[in-house]
């Protein structure tokens, strides 16, 4: 699976605007079936549990808090890249349909 860390890069919509690529992106997240669909939302638990349990632990060590924010930060640069990978196989069929 090649990760794809901005849609233009995506194999088909390179010439496309940015929020035309959006919306061929949520098109194309629409077709993904339940298992990829799972393992995208299991993925997302993944990276924001982690900045709930630090929020929780600020009491004790306000640095958590810093980390949280690290983690929240981060969230774009883990969970994008799969999503955008999951969902280029499906964009052919997005714009086949889109031109007819």
């Amino acid at each position: 699976m090649t990760l794809y860390f901005s849609t233009r890069q995506i194999p088909g919509l390179e010439s496309y605007s940015l929020a035309e690529r959006m919306q061929i992106i949520t098109s194309a997240a629409k077709k993904l079936t339940v298992p990829e669909k799972t393992l995208l939302n299991v993925l997302k638990l993944l990276v924001i549990v982690p900045v709930f349990v630090l929020i929780i632990r600020t009491s004790a060590d306000w640095r958590s808090l810093l980390w949280a924010f690290l983690v929240f930060l981060l969230y774009p640069l883990i969970v994008k890249p799969i999503q955008y990978s999951l969902c280029a196989k499906y964009v052919p069929q997005v714009l086949s349909k889109e031109r007819q």
